[in-house]
Protein backbone atom coordinates (compact mmCIF):
# COMPACT_ATOMS: atom_id res chain seq x y z
CA UNK A 1 0.00 0.00 0.00
CA UNK A 2 1.12 3.65 -0.75
CA UNK A 3 0.99 6.36 2.01
CA UNK A 4 -2.55 7.35 1.83
CA UNK A 5 -3.41 3.63 1.47
CA UNK A 6 -1.61 3.39 4.96
CA UNK A 7 -2.96 6.51 6.23
CA UNK A 8 -6.97 5.67 5.28
CA UNK A 9 -6.64 2.43 6.35
CA UNK A 10 -5.13 3.30 10.09
CA UNK A 11 -8.34 5.02 10.99
CA UNK A 12 -10.12 0.90 11.58
CA UNK A 13 -10.25 -0.23 14.84
CA UNK A 14 -8.53 -3.84 15.83
CA UNK A 15 -11.62 -5.54 15.80
CA UNK A 16 -12.14 -8.66 17.89
CA UNK A 17 -11.66 -12.54 16.13
CA UNK A 18 -15.26 -13.41 17.21
CA UNK A 19 -17.46 -10.26 16.89
CA UNK A 20 -20.59 -11.85 18.72
CA UNK A 21 -18.65 -14.34 21.14
CA UNK A 22 -19.12 -12.16 23.57
CA UNK A 23 -22.67 -10.85 24.72
CA UNK A 24 -23.42 -7.18 25.64
CA UNK A 25 -25.71 -5.90 28.29
CA UNK A 26 -26.65 -2.16 28.23
CA UNK A 27 -27.19 -0.04 31.39
CA UNK A 28 -29.08 2.92 30.02
CA UNK A 29 -31.68 3.94 26.92
CA UNK A 30 -31.02 7.41 26.40
CA UNK A 31 -29.70 9.47 23.08
CA UNK A 32 -26.13 7.75 23.19
CA UNK A 33 -27.78 4.31 23.32
CA UNK A 34 -29.89 4.53 20.88
CA UNK A 35 -28.74 6.66 18.29
CA UNK A 36 -24.61 5.83 18.50
CA UNK A 37 -23.78 2.42 20.56
CA UNK A 38 -26.18 -0.16 19.31
CA UNK A 39 -26.20 1.27 15.39
CA UNK A 40 -22.44 1.24 15.39
CA UNK A 41 -22.38 -2.37 17.25
CA UNK A 42 -24.95 -3.60 15.08
CA UNK A 43 -22.44 -2.81 12.11
CA UNK A 44 -20.02 -3.83 13.45
CA UNK A 45 -21.61 -7.71 14.35
CA UNK A 46 -21.93 -7.27 18.27
CA UNK A 47 -24.35 -9.01 20.22
CA UNK A 48 -25.93 -6.83 22.53
CA UNK A 49 -28.25 -9.65 24.62
CA UNK A 50 -30.29 -7.49 27.22
CA UNK A 51 -30.84 -3.86 28.05
CA UNK A 52 -32.38 -2.32 31.36
CA UNK A 53 -33.26 1.58 32.26
CA UNK A 54 -35.03 3.66 34.84
CA UNK A 55 -37.55 4.07 32.38
CA UNK A 56 -38.56 0.75 31.05
CA UNK A 57 -40.83 2.29 27.90
CA UNK A 58 -37.40 3.94 26.70
CA UNK A 59 -35.64 1.05 27.21
CA UNK A 60 -38.36 -1.41 25.45
CA UNK A 61 -38.38 1.27 22.55
CA UNK A 62 -34.96 1.19 21.92
CA UNK A 63 -35.19 -2.82 22.12
CA UNK A 64 -37.52 -2.85 19.86
CA UNK A 65 -35.33 -0.30 16.92
CA UNK A 66 -32.45 -2.40 17.42
CA UNK A 67 -33.40 -6.18 17.93
CA UNK A 68 -32.56 -6.67 21.60
CA UNK A 69 -34.04 -9.72 22.85
CA UNK A 70 -35.11 -8.59 26.21
CA UNK A 71 -35.60 -5.70 28.50
CA UNK A 72 -35.08 -6.52 32.16
CA UNK A 73 -36.85 -4.52 35.00
CA UNK A 74 -33.31 -4.32 36.70
CA UNK A 75 -29.61 -3.71 37.10
CA UNK A 76 -29.35 -6.86 39.25
CA UNK A 77 -31.81 -9.09 37.01
CA UNK A 78 -29.98 -7.87 33.66
CA UNK A 79 -26.35 -9.02 35.90
CA UNK A 80 -27.89 -12.17 36.58
CA UNK A 81 -27.64 -13.38 32.81
CA UNK A 82 -25.35 -15.60 32.31
CA UNK A 83 -25.09 -14.51 27.84
CA UNK A 84 -24.00 -10.56 29.69
CA UNK A 85 -19.98 -10.95 29.63
CA UNK A 86 -19.86 -7.32 28.69
CA UNK A 87 -21.39 -4.14 30.31
CA UNK A 88 -21.88 -1.41 28.54
CA UNK A 89 -22.71 2.10 31.06
CA UNK A 90 -24.46 4.45 29.83
CA UNK A 91 -26.34 6.76 32.60
CA UNK A 92 -25.30 10.61 33.48
CA UNK A 93 -21.08 10.79 35.39
CA UNK A 94 -23.09 11.66 38.95
CA UNK A 95 -24.95 8.32 38.78
CA UNK A 96 -21.81 6.43 37.36
CA UNK A 97 -19.43 5.62 40.18
CA UNK A 98 -22.51 4.48 42.45
CA UNK A 99 -23.32 2.01 39.58
CA UNK A 100 -20.66 0.92 39.14
CA UNK A 101 -20.14 0.21 42.43
CA UNK A 102 -23.37 -2.14 42.68
CA UNK A 103 -22.07 -3.56 39.63
CA UNK A 104 -18.53 -4.95 41.27
CA UNK A 105 -20.03 -6.17 44.06
CA UNK A 106 -22.45 -8.58 42.42
CA UNK A 107 -21.97 -12.09 42.02
CA UNK A 108 -21.95 -11.75 38.77
CA UNK A 109 -18.42 -10.06 38.55
CA UNK A 110 -17.03 -13.86 39.97
CA UNK A 111 -18.58 -15.57 36.80
CA UNK A 112 -20.02 -14.78 33.95
CA UNK A 113 -19.41 -10.48 33.99
CA UNK A 114 -15.56 -10.06 32.44
CA UNK A 115 -15.35 -6.97 31.41
CA UNK A 116 -17.32 -3.21 31.39
CA UNK A 117 -17.10 0.23 29.13
CA UNK A 118 -18.00 3.10 31.11
CA UNK A 119 -18.50 6.73 29.39
CA UNK A 120 -16.32 9.24 30.77
CA UNK A 121 -15.62 11.43 32.68
CA UNK A 122 -15.37 7.61 34.63
CA UNK A 123 -16.31 10.24 37.63
CA UNK A 124 -16.40 13.75 38.54
CA UNK A 125 -14.04 13.44 41.39
CA UNK A 126 -10.35 12.15 40.48
CA UNK A 127 -10.57 10.18 43.85
CA UNK A 128 -13.53 8.55 43.13
CA UNK A 129 -12.63 7.50 39.81
CA UNK A 130 -9.21 5.92 41.23
CA UNK A 131 -11.53 4.12 43.41
CA UNK A 132 -13.53 2.10 40.40
CA UNK A 133 -10.33 1.64 38.52
CA UNK A 134 -9.19 -0.24 41.85
CA UNK A 135 -12.48 -2.10 42.61
CA UNK A 136 -12.36 -3.35 38.71
CA UNK A 137 -8.85 -4.63 39.08
CA UNK A 138 -9.23 -6.17 42.66
CA UNK A 139 -12.41 -7.81 40.97
CA UNK A 140 -10.73 -9.09 38.40
CA UNK A 141 -12.88 -6.65 36.03
CA UNK A 142 -11.46 -4.98 32.75
CA UNK A 143 -12.58 -1.58 32.49
CA UNK A 144 -12.48 0.31 29.23
CA UNK A 145 -13.49 3.96 29.32
CA UNK A 146 -15.32 5.37 26.35
CA UNK A 147 -12.84 7.95 24.88
CA UNK A 148 -14.75 7.91 21.55
CA UNK A 149 -12.72 10.84 20.07
CA UNK A 150 -9.80 8.16 19.83
CA UNK A 151 -11.97 6.74 17.54
CA UNK A 152 -12.74 9.33 15.36
CA UNK A 153 -11.00 8.69 11.55
CA UNK A 154 -9.19 12.09 11.36
CA UNK A 155 -8.07 11.36 14.84
CA UNK A 156 -6.82 8.10 14.32
CA UNK A 157 -5.10 8.68 10.83
CA UNK A 158 -3.14 11.43 12.50
CA UNK A 159 -2.14 9.43 15.15
CA UNK A 160 -0.78 7.06 12.73
CA UNK A 161 1.03 9.76 11.34
CA UNK A 162 2.37 10.70 14.00
CA UNK A 163 3.61 6.89 15.23
CA UNK A 164 5.27 7.00 11.69
CA UNK A 165 7.34 9.99 12.36
CA UNK A 166 5.46 10.88 8.55
CA UNK A 167 5.70 14.80 10.22
CA UNK A 168 9.22 14.25 12.18
CA UNK A 169 9.00 15.38 15.99
CA UNK A 170 5.79 17.00 16.72
CA UNK A 171 6.41 20.53 17.99
CA UNK A 172 2.69 22.49 18.24
CA UNK A 173 -0.77 20.79 18.33
CA UNK A 174 -3.83 22.80 18.67
CA UNK A 175 -7.58 22.55 18.74
CA UNK A 176 -9.62 25.55 17.87
CA UNK A 177 -13.50 24.64 19.04
CA UNK A 178 -16.28 26.77 17.95
CA UNK A 179 -19.05 24.57 18.54
CA UNK A 180 -22.53 25.75 20.52
CA UNK A 181 -23.18 22.27 22.93
CA UNK A 182 -26.60 20.62 24.21
CA UNK A 183 -25.98 20.45 27.63
CA UNK A 184 -27.87 17.93 28.78
CA UNK A 185 -30.12 18.27 32.12
CA UNK A 186 -28.05 16.33 34.01
CA UNK A 187 -24.98 18.44 33.54
CA UNK A 188 -26.68 21.31 35.82
CA UNK A 189 -25.75 21.51 38.78
CA UNK A 190 -22.64 19.67 38.69
CA UNK A 191 -18.84 20.82 39.59
CA UNK A 192 -17.59 21.07 36.03
CA UNK A 193 -19.49 22.08 32.88
CA UNK A 194 -16.98 22.09 30.22
CA UNK A 195 -14.10 21.15 31.53
CA UNK A 196 -15.32 16.98 32.56
CA UNK A 197 -17.84 16.94 29.67
CA UNK A 198 -16.41 18.85 26.49
CA UNK A 199 -12.68 19.54 27.24
CA UNK A 200 -12.26 16.15 28.31
CA UNK A 201 -12.47 14.63 24.98
CA UNK A 202 -9.54 16.80 23.46
CA UNK A 203 -7.39 16.53 26.64
CA UNK A 204 -7.94 13.23 26.20
CA UNK A 205 -6.95 13.36 22.54
CA UNK A 206 -3.99 15.24 22.59
CA UNK A 207 -2.41 12.94 25.49
CA UNK A 208 -3.48 9.51 22.63
CA UNK A 209 -1.16 12.10 20.11
CA UNK A 210 1.76 13.35 22.02
CA UNK A 211 2.04 11.68 25.69
CA UNK A 212 1.80 13.15 28.88
CA UNK A 213 2.48 16.72 29.26
CA UNK A 214 4.22 17.45 32.64
CA UNK A 215 2.76 21.25 32.79
CA UNK A 216 -0.59 22.99 32.37
CA UNK A 217 -1.95 26.36 31.96
CA UNK A 218 -5.57 27.05 31.80
CA UNK A 219 -7.92 30.26 32.15
CA UNK A 220 -11.52 29.72 31.97
CA UNK A 221 -14.67 31.70 32.52
CA UNK A 222 -18.43 30.99 32.33
CA UNK A 223 -20.72 30.44 28.92
CA UNK A 224 -23.05 34.14 28.92
CA UNK A 225 -25.48 31.33 27.15
CA UNK A 226 -25.89 29.42 29.80
CA UNK A 227 -27.96 29.99 32.09
CA UNK A 228 -27.52 27.61 35.05
CA UNK A 229 -24.55 28.67 37.73
CA UNK A 230 -21.24 27.17 36.29
CA UNK A 231 -17.98 28.16 36.14
CA UNK A 232 -16.08 26.95 33.29
CA UNK A 233 -18.07 27.27 30.22
CA UNK A 234 -15.03 28.46 27.71
CA UNK A 235 -11.76 26.34 28.75
CA UNK A 236 -8.45 28.01 27.34
CA UNK A 237 -5.61 25.77 28.08
CA UNK A 238 -1.90 25.31 27.12
CA UNK A 239 0.10 21.65 27.17
CA UNK A 240 4.11 20.92 28.04
CA UNK A 241 5.81 18.29 27.02
CA UNK A 242 9.07 17.26 28.10
CA UNK A 243 10.05 16.85 24.74
CA UNK A 244 9.54 20.45 24.20
CA UNK A 245 6.60 19.69 22.69
CA UNK A 246 3.75 22.21 22.94
CA UNK A 247 -0.58 21.59 22.76
CA UNK A 248 -3.44 23.89 23.32
CA UNK A 249 -6.97 24.22 22.90
CA UNK A 250 -9.67 26.60 22.65
CA UNK A 251 -12.68 25.21 23.57
CA UNK A 252 -15.41 27.81 23.28
CA UNK A 253 -18.89 26.84 23.83
CA UNK A 254 -20.04 30.22 23.41
CA UNK A 255 -18.85 30.66 19.50
CA UNK A 256 -20.49 33.97 19.27
CA UNK A 257 -24.07 35.30 19.28
CA UNK A 258 -24.69 32.31 16.62
CA UNK A 259 -28.08 30.86 18.67
CA UNK A 260 -29.08 34.76 19.22
CA UNK A 261 -29.03 35.68 15.21
CA UNK A 262 -25.71 36.20 14.04
CA UNK A 263 -23.81 34.31 11.09
CA UNK A 264 -23.19 31.01 12.27
CA UNK A 265 -19.38 30.27 12.48
CA UNK A 266 -19.49 26.57 13.85
CA UNK A 267 -16.15 24.35 13.07
CA UNK A 268 -13.58 22.24 15.42
CA UNK A 269 -10.55 22.31 13.50
CA UNK A 270 -7.19 20.94 14.61
CA UNK A 271 -3.44 21.36 13.24
CA UNK A 272 -0.55 19.33 13.78
CA UNK A 273 2.71 20.86 13.12
CA UNK A 274 6.25 18.60 13.49
CA UNK A 275 9.72 19.08 12.13
CA UNK A 276 8.99 17.23 8.78
CA UNK A 277 5.52 18.57 7.93
CA UNK A 278 1.61 19.13 9.11
CA UNK A 279 -1.56 18.07 9.30
CA UNK A 280 -4.60 19.87 9.39
CA UNK A 281 -8.33 18.33 10.08
CA UNK A 282 -11.63 19.22 10.72
CA UNK A 283 -14.15 16.88 12.98
CA UNK A 284 -17.35 16.40 11.83
CA UNK A 285 -19.36 16.55 14.70
CA UNK A 286 -21.21 19.85 14.70
CA UNK A 287 -22.73 18.29 11.72
CA UNK A 288 -24.71 16.04 13.81
CA UNK A 289 -27.12 14.19 13.17
CA UNK A 290 -26.03 14.19 9.54
CA UNK A 291 -23.10 11.83 9.47
CA UNK A 292 -20.32 13.92 8.52
CA UNK A 293 -16.84 12.42 7.89
CA UNK A 294 -13.87 13.99 9.67
CA UNK A 295 -11.56 15.39 7.08
CA UNK A 296 -7.38 15.59 6.77
CA UNK A 297 -5.05 17.00 4.79
CA UNK A 298 -1.23 16.75 5.42
CA UNK A 299 2.12 17.90 3.83
CA UNK A 300 6.37 16.91 4.01
CA UNK A 301 8.86 18.62 3.45
CA UNK A 302 9.21 15.83 0.84
CA UNK A 303 6.08 16.54 -1.06
CA UNK A 304 7.02 19.70 -2.93
CA UNK A 305 4.59 21.61 -1.27
CA UNK A 306 1.18 19.53 -2.27
CA UNK A 307 -1.32 18.07 -0.13
CA UNK A 308 -2.05 14.87 0.39
CA UNK A 309 -5.93 14.31 1.40
CA UNK A 310 -6.76 10.67 2.66
CA UNK A 311 -10.77 10.00 2.31
CA UNK A 312 -13.10 7.87 4.46
CA UNK A 313 -17.18 7.52 4.39
CA UNK A 314 -16.44 6.78 8.54
CA UNK A 315 -17.72 9.13 11.08
CA UNK A 316 -16.72 10.21 14.39
CA UNK A 317 -20.68 9.69 15.11
CA UNK A 318 -21.70 6.44 15.37
CA UNK A 319 -19.06 5.25 13.52
CA UNK A 320 -16.07 5.77 16.92
CA UNK A 321 -18.00 3.89 19.47
CA UNK A 322 -18.03 0.80 17.61
CA UNK A 323 -14.00 1.28 18.07
CA UNK A 324 -14.22 1.52 22.11
CA UNK A 325 -16.18 -1.30 22.18
CA UNK A 326 -13.74 -3.51 20.15
CA UNK A 327 -11.03 -2.42 22.03
CA UNK A 328 -12.52 -4.09 25.35
CA UNK A 329 -13.21 -7.17 23.20
CA UNK A 330 -9.89 -7.53 21.93
CA UNK A 331 -8.76 -7.33 25.31
CA UNK A 332 -10.71 -10.02 26.43
CA UNK A 333 -9.50 -12.48 23.86
CA UNK A 334 -6.07 -11.56 24.07
CA UNK A 335 -5.58 -11.12 28.11
CA UNK A 336 -4.33 -7.74 28.14
CA UNK A 337 -5.26 -4.22 29.52
CA UNK A 338 -7.97 -2.32 27.10
CA UNK A 339 -6.33 0.45 24.93
CA UNK A 340 -8.15 3.12 27.17
CA UNK A 341 -8.10 0.95 30.27
CA UNK A 342 -9.00 2.25 33.47
CA UNK A 343 -5.41 3.15 34.63
CA UNK A 344 -4.92 4.73 31.48
CA UNK A 345 -7.77 7.38 31.84
CA UNK A 346 -6.69 8.38 35.26
CA UNK A 347 -4.28 10.46 33.40
CA UNK A 348 -6.66 12.00 31.66
CA UNK A 349 -9.15 12.75 34.62
CA UNK A 350 -6.17 14.02 36.27
CA UNK A 351 -5.19 16.56 33.53
CA UNK A 352 -9.29 17.67 33.56
CA UNK A 353 -8.83 18.55 37.70
CA UNK A 354 -5.36 20.17 36.42
CA UNK A 355 -7.20 22.32 34.11
CA UNK A 356 -9.78 23.01 37.05
CA UNK A 357 -7.39 24.02 39.15
CA UNK A 358 -5.48 26.48 36.84
CA UNK A 359 -7.63 28.51 36.05
CA UNK A 360 -9.12 28.89 39.55
CA UNK A 361 -5.65 29.42 41.56
CA UNK A 362 -3.98 31.05 38.46
CA UNK A 363 -1.23 28.91 38.50
CA UNK A 364 0.72 26.59 36.59
CA UNK A 365 -0.21 22.96 36.97
CA UNK A 366 1.44 19.44 37.07
CA UNK A 367 -0.69 16.72 36.53
CA UNK A 368 1.52 14.06 38.30
CA UNK A 369 0.32 16.45 41.69
CA UNK A 370 -3.10 15.31 40.89
CA UNK A 371 -2.13 11.21 40.27
CA UNK A 372 -0.16 11.42 43.53
CA UNK A 373 -3.19 12.60 45.41
CA UNK A 374 -5.19 9.75 43.81
CA UNK A 375 -1.84 7.44 44.82
CA UNK A 376 -1.22 6.29 41.23
CA UNK A 377 2.35 6.20 39.90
Amino acid sequence: MNLIERVEQSRLPVMPFAPDGLGIGVVGAGFIVRDCHLPAYREAGFRTVRITSRTRSKAEEVASLHQIPLVTDSLDELLNHPEVAILDVAVPPGDQPELLRQVLRHRACNGHLRGILAQKPLAMEPREAAEIVKMCADRGIQLQVNQNMRYDPAVRASKYLLNERTLGEPVLATINMRAVPHWMPWAKGGRSLATYIMSIHHLDCIRYWLGDPVRVLASTRPDPRTTFHHSDGLNLYILEFENGARASSWDDVWAGPVKEGAAPAITIDYRIEGTQGLAIGQIGWPGWPERVPSTLKFSTINDQSDWKEPKWTTAWFPDAFAGTMAGLMVALESGVDPDISGFDNLKTIALCESVMRAAAEHRVMDPQEILDEMQVS
